[in-house]
């Protein structure tokens, strides 16, 4: 979309750049809205993932080359992101079959490591420092480029309501007692090791800002 939006329809930048406007804000507000509202987790992720599309056009509506390397930087941390989060939730649905948002109180006292990796992944999707953070800031940067406040403004807002469904989870996982909580996970080494490289991706790539700098000079 960057590659096409940037070069193919440069003539009709004022055109696309409206749409880009609207679809951003209301895919974030539907997302949000939607994400609020769920107890299934797998949906919940769902709808979250839908409101962050929402971000990355914010990113691709600057128009400029701070614009197409925020949206693949965040593009970067996401994946690792929402593959980590997902890794767990559908782990847990394969083996026990539950999936409500309710089940995963007191999941902690069980499964503390799914817990952290579904915790970090978590806080990397609300942009928590030091992880996603970054990803946001480089996006909302790029967008206030472009000089339309208002769509910073409300992204910024949106960003609000994320954190809290993203804490809320985690607060169910971590704090809410559950006199019957999902019971040991033991899984095999592949989804073990599928998660320690979500979150070491998430880590890295979080915390090493630089590398938002190293794609900018390969766009310029």
């Amino acid at each position: 979309m960057v590659s096409v939006f940037y070069n193919v329809f440069t003539p009709l930048a004022n055109s696309w750049y409206n749409m880009i406007f609207l679809i951003s804000v209301a895919t974030m507000i539907i997302g949000n809205l939607f994400a609020l509202r769920q107890q299934n987790m797998k949906r919940f992720l769902a709808f979250s993932s839908i409101a962050q599309i929402g971000f990355i056009l914010v990113g691709l509506s600057a128009q400029s080359t701070a614009g197409s390397s925020s949206v693949i930087f965040f593009i970067l941390i996401y994946i690792f992101s929402n593959l980590g989060a997902f890794g767990v939730i559908s782990l847990v649905s394969a083996i026990t079959g539950k999936e409500n948002m309710d089940d995963y109180k007191g999941f902690y006292k069980t499964n503390p490591v799914l817990s952290w990796v579904l915790a970090i992944s978590l806080f990397s999707l609300a942009g928590i420092p030091p992880w996603q953070v970054f990803g946001k800031f480089f996006l909302l940067f790029a967008g206030a480029g472009k000089g339309n406040y208002s769509l910073i403004v409300i992204a910024a807002l949106n960003m609000v309501v994320s954190l809290y469904y993203y804490l809320k989870v985690i607060k169910i996982m971590f704090m809410d007692a559950n006199e019957h909580p999902i019971e040991k996970i033991k899984a095999h080494w592949q989804p073990k090791i599928a998660m320690a490289i979500c979150v070491g991706g998430i880590i890295i790539t979080g915390i090493a800002s630089g590398a938002y700098n190293y794609i900018y000079s390969l766009l310029k």
